[in-house]
């Protein structure tokens, strides 16, 4: 095996979540943030939680308005 070309191991690696939750894992960085855990992620909770990621929510609600409140005109014929 070749020397110096693996990344350093830690045993206890810190992994901290959004949510507050804190959990000791292996890993190759001493220190690790995340968006979302197993303790509250809708699959693993059960709960209906909508992810909003960047507005993404905001635009789709806007856009079924739009689709539902918009009415094409018949387009008139000539004689």
């Amino acid at each position: 095996m070749k020397a110096d070309i693996h990344p350093v191991f830690y045993d206890k690696a810190e992994v901290r979540c959004s949510c507050g939750a804190v959990y000791t894992i292996p890993g190759t960085k001493e220190k690790l943030q995340i968006e979302i855990c197993r303790a509250c992620h809708p699959f693993y909770t059960g709960a209906d939680k909508m992810i909003d990621v960047a507005g993404r929510v905001e635009r789709f609600k806007t856009r079924a308005t739009k689709q539902t409140t918009k009415k094409v005109a018949a387009p008139k014929r000539k004689k």
